[in-house]
């Protein structure tokens, strides 16, 4: 069976949803060989397809070489091209990004784009982007993952098709070898990509040098390791379901906000695999496991952070909320000169070391800084929660300082906890703690100035 024919059979099993009459194929072409093939089976099939090509502007004359040659490819094959030019070097210079990270999020930017505008232009078809990776890059793939310590999800390989991107990758079970046949027997032109053949990227490192070596050893071992995948990502969907289960003990969802009980989540088997299951879909990485595993430990109020993310200790919890203050009831205070963006308004921190005054105000106080403790917890009220109000020498309930206050339930719900080391400081905007104070001899102070939202 030949190439083409391989190919409509795996097609017909694999993407039955996607056929001829009701699908629209954007196709992301290099002009290299893998990209050529892909072309040519899909316009042989009948498939409605639009060519997309990048010019990253990286190789002068070879990016200009490759444009054209995409370019008469699509006028051979019957089929409209679109063509995007990118600065990528000024783009990765302004992000901070590697040259190879810029291409790869310039490129599908792009593509989404196309693929979005293609789709509200034919509302009844199934507009799908595809790529050209095959068997190949599934092993190079698979063994990056292993390298970098991704874990099961990571050996699973290259993903054939991502519902929620609409990327399909239809020549994944096919090697570099079946493509070259192909090629040669259609007498296919294509173009090779110098860059290709530079070490200095992970994978043509891994292309070039490892494989090659470990298959004088190992002739099978592209095979072994295509059978590799297909075996870990049955077992990766029975440890997906097992991991699941163990979460859904563990996370207690309070809004948009995830509390984790440090004493069970320390109770756990397979400790290791748990917690990074939990941390992994918050951005944070497997080198920041043994830091969480010490944040268990760690004084009230410590936390770590990811890209996107906060875990904090709480008491007897772990809290995981995103990074943007405003949308959390959980704020971390780091230093004591800060001014903190939150929900209910902003907080002005400023430590003085001078002589000061008390304010009647009682949105700005002045609290003893040598009895504080930080990091310090910016937060709402809880169950059970107590301190010593000004003046009083014995513990009063939150929730009675309320109903002495008389504040209405909407009152309630908008009032805010400052608390150093588990113990309150501040019912912000109402009272401090006696335990903290200013006195006569107080030399270091803590203003705290709270501006609230207008409602």
């Amino acid at each position: 069976m030949d190439l083409f024919q391989s190919f409509t059979k795996h097609w017909k099993h694999a993407f039955p949803q996607f056929q001829q009459d009701n699908s629209l194929l954007l196709l992301a072409v290099s002009g290299g060989l893998d990209s050529v093939v892909m072309t040519h089976l899909l316009a042989a099939m009948g498939f409605p397809c639009y060519v997309l090509h990048v010019n990253f502007q990286l190789r002068g004359t070879e990016s200009e070489r490759d444009e054209n040659f995409v370019r008469s490819l699509a006028k051979a094959t019957s089929l409209e091209i679109f063509v995007e030019r990118f600065e990528t070097l000024e783009f990765a210079k302004l992000h901070g990004m590697g040259i190879q990270e810029a291409a790869r999020t310039l490129r599908y930017q792009w593509f989404e784009e196309k693929r979005k505008e293609c789709q509200l232009q034919f509302p009844d078809k199934n507009v799908l982007l595809l790529t050209a990776h095959h068997a190949n890059d599934n092993v190079e793939t698979v063994l990056i993952n292993f390298f970098r310590g991704t874990g099961i999800q990571g050996l699973r390989g290259i993903t054939p098709f991502q519902k929620d991107r609409f990327l399909l990758r239809p020549l994944l079970p096919f090697k570099k070898e079946d493509l070259i046949g192909f090629a040669e027997n259609n007498k296919l032109a294509f173009v090779e990509d110098s860059s290709n053949e530079s070490n200095k990227y992970t994978r043509n490192f891994l292309r070039n040098q490892i494989l090659p070596q470990l298959e004088e050893n190992f002739p099978q071992v592209k095979d072994n390791l295509l059978q590799n995948i297909d075996r870990l990502n049955e077992v990766a969907e029975i440890y997906q379901l097992a991991i699941a289960d163990r979460l859904r003990g563990l996370m207690e969802w309070k809004g948009q906000e995830c509390q984790v009980p440090i004493l069970k989540l320390k109770k756990t088997a397979q400790l290791n695999t748990v917690i990074w299951e939990l941390i992994r879909p918050f951005g944070f990485t497997v080198q920041q496991i043994p830091e969480l595993i010490k944040l268990m430990d760690a004084p009230n109020g410590s936390c770590l952070t990811s890209s996107t993310h906060q875990i904090i200790r709480n008491r007897k919890w772990l809290l995981i909320a995103k990074l943007s203050t405003q949308e959390n009831s959980y704020v971390v205070i780091e230093s004591s000169d800060a001014t903190i963006e939150f929900a209910g308004g902003q907080l002005l921190c400023t430590t003085i070391t001078h002589t000061f005054e008390i304010d009647a105000n009682p949105l700005k106080v002045m609290v003893n800084a040598k009895q504080l403790s930080f990091p310090l917890l910016l937060r709402k009220p809880k169950s059970g929660d107590y301190f010593y109000p000004l003046g009083m020498q014995k513990k009063k309930k939150l929730n009675r300082f309320f109903i002495d206050q008389k504040l209405s339930k909407t009152q309630k719900e908008a009032v805010w906890i400052l608390e150093s080391n588990q113990r309150i400081i501040w019912v912000v905007g109402m009272r401090i703690d006696n335990r903290f104070k200013c006195e006569a001899s107080t030399d270091r102070v803590l203003q705290l100035n709270f501006q609230p939202i207008l409602t």
